[in-house]
């Protein structure tokens, strides 16, 4: 057990992540110098510094994969176009959810809502881990290694929020709530109970619940990604421990998962190769295991800039000039180039004013800082080669009180074969609306982990008029695979609201991709449902899951499928359904 007393989630700590290889508790403290240390997986750990040890933030001083990303939000007659009305309506294929763990990690629930009890008024909640509550952390049971008490937030099993439910002042037995709003909604997609509202259902309404309320980012990650003041940002360490702490209940219970995540960022290289990612992807080798994420929304924001340089094979050639356009109320951004090794490019800048940076020299292990003479702006300017895992090229360019107007970016190969590269601005919320590339690209535009090969990867169509929605992150991954794996409603969906008011339930419309990844995780949550009870397939992993769906789904005669809007199709359960059986 960790020895670690510190309160790792205040302000004054800093999160890393650092990959090991089956280490032990002690093998990492000895390697960390610190006891304040939490298991991922057999793969990944997050350990924790005290903050004026670990600034100055910098690549040089921490690698890429180190130091945590920041996510963001991925904003019945859906259930209808889903096809899983038609589920509910055949004996035959009658699958709500039964027997199944849903589990969400977001913005926490709205735990009272009759949507998430069942009839008797019991939760159907097993356990809410709320990242934001103070009193240490908690032990799960187990003996493998990495089976260690979180060192932060509280757990709230099912037998606490039954007694809350039946008491006069439920918060105060369990006070864990859902001030967003975001995490209740898509838990009322994915699995609001049928009875409660004659005009809607969640798409597993008898399904079991597991919740994961993310902590806010850490201040300090806001300033080192500079996050405008009042964006929602959460920190992928506490999404990885969360994708840890669903696993761990499903085991408990000993029934199938299903995760849904509906947020995103567009750090990474998007070949799926990040930390996140790769956690994902782990859950392969779990069987009655599935993820479920959103494909993104920042198609239609102008964030991708696909850049390509002629020249001679293994050789330098002529640069490439990337027009930025940067908003009156912008304070900074980080903006990644990626590029497959062993490709590596070289930067330059001209300013509005038409002040020239010339060609920065490829130094690796440094960073270059460059201040504009006539300018409040400077440019914090690293290059990694092979980084890691991701095998890529990067130059981070982290662009800090930028003036406005139009930059240019000057990008010269060094070392080039294709000549292709990419650069990412943050997503929506994270970046001023008016900063984007002039010339952009709306491919190669699925958010991290949506890129990820494990997970079920949705984009967004209207299910009223059968649009795609357009904003709707297209593919495929900057490796070629293909993302998403399918579309489903996310335009304008009816869903649960928050009130302030104890006892009122107001419901809401919303759009954005993580409303139509909640569709399909509760379609993946019928599945298991059906399956596991009648013992056709007693045992079925993710893989099934996806490729049942992908089977299933709706396609449109005028298009080629797979394709990079709408991946095999859309989500049609009923049709899933009989796939299977065939």
């Amino acid at each position: 057990m960790s020895a670690c007393t510190a309160n790792v989630a205040g302000q004054d700590y800093a999160d890393f992540i650092y990959r090991h290889s089956s280490a032990t508790l002690e093998e990492l403290s000895q390697t960390l110098h610190t006891d304040c240390i939490s298991f991922v997986n057999e793969s990944f750990a997050v350990y924790y510094v005290p903050l004026e040890e670990a600034m100055p933030l910098s690549l040089p001083n921490h690698s890429y994969d180190s130091i945590p990303s920041l996510f963001g939000l991925m904003d019945t007659t859906s259930m209808e176009a889903s096809g899983i009305l038609s589920t509910f309506r055949q004996p035959a294929l009658g699958s709500n959810g039964e027997g199944v763990i849903l589990g969400l990690i977001d913005t926490g629930i709205d735990y009272q809502n009759p949507l998430f009890r069942n009839p008797n008024g019991t939760t159907r909640i097993l356990g809410l881990w709320d990242q934001t509550a103070e009193g240490g952390g908690f032990e799960l049971p187990g003996n493998r290694p990495f089976l260690f008490p979180f060192l932060y937030g509280k757990e709230y099993r099912e037998e606490e929020i039954n007694q809350a439910l039946f008491d006069d002042d439920p918060l105060s037995v369990v006070p864990a709530t859902d001030t967003n709003g975001h995490g209740t909604f898509l838990a009322g997609i994915a699995a609001g109970g049928i009875s409660v509202s004659p005009d809607f259902t969640g798409a597993a309404p008898q399904c079991s619940l597991g919740i994961v309320k993310l902590k806010p980012a850490k201040q300090y990650l806001r300033d080192y990604y500079m996050i405008p003041n009042g964006a929602d940002a959460y920190e992928s360490v506490d999404i990885m421990l969360g994708i840890t702490y669903l696993t761990l209940l499903a085991r408990r219970h000993r029934m199938p998962l299903v995760i849904c995540l509906g947020l995103g960022a567009n750090s990474g290289g998007h070949t799926g190769a990040s930390p996140v990612g790769e956690v994902l992807n782990s859950l392969r080798s779990f069987l009655g295991v599935t993820a479920v994420c959103s494909a993104g929304n920042e198609a239609g924001l102008r964030h991708h800039y696909l850049g390509q340089i002629n020249g001679p094979a293994g050789g330098s050639g002529d640069y490439d000039e990337v027009e930025l356009r940067v908003g009156e109320q912008e304070k900074g951004m980080v903006i990644e180039l990626w590029a497959d090794s062993p490709e590596i490019y070289t930067v330059g800048f001209v300013s509005p004013t038409g002040e020239v940076i010339q060609r920065i020299p490829l130094s690796l292990n440094n960073e270059t800082t460059v201040k504009f003479s006539l300018e409040s702006t400077s440019i914090v300017v690293s290059y990694a080669t092979a980084l890691g895992s991701q095998g890529s090229f990067l130059a981070s360019l982290r662009f800090i009180s930028p003036i406005p107007g139009i930059w240019r970016i000057r990008v010269y190969p060094t070392i080039i074969f294709s000549g292709v590269y990419h650069m990412w601005l943050p997503i929506q919320g994270f970046v001023s609306p008016d900063t984007y590339f002039l010339q952009s690209d709306p491919y190669t535009t699925i958010v991290t982990p949506g890129n990820a090969d494990f997970p079920i990867t949705v984009s967004t169509y209207n299910h009223l008029d059968g649009s795609l929605y357009i904003h709707s992150s297209r593919g495929y991954t900057r490796d070629g695979r293909i993302k998403p794996d399918l579309a489903a409603p996310g335009v304008e969906v009816y869903g649960p609201g928050i009130s302030s008011v104890p006892g009122e339930y107001p419901m809401i419309r919303m759009t954005g991709s993580s409303v139509a990844a909640a569709h399909v995780a509760g379609a993946a949550a019928n599945i298991y449902s059906r399956q596991y009870p009648t013992g056709a397939y007693p045992i079925i992993g993710g893989d099934l899951v996806k490729s049942s769906l992908t089977r299933g789904a709706n396609r449109n005669p005028n298009y080629i499928y797979p394709n990079k809007e709408w991946g095999y199709g859309t989500l049609n359960l009923y049709d899933s359904f009989l796939s299977l059986r065939e």
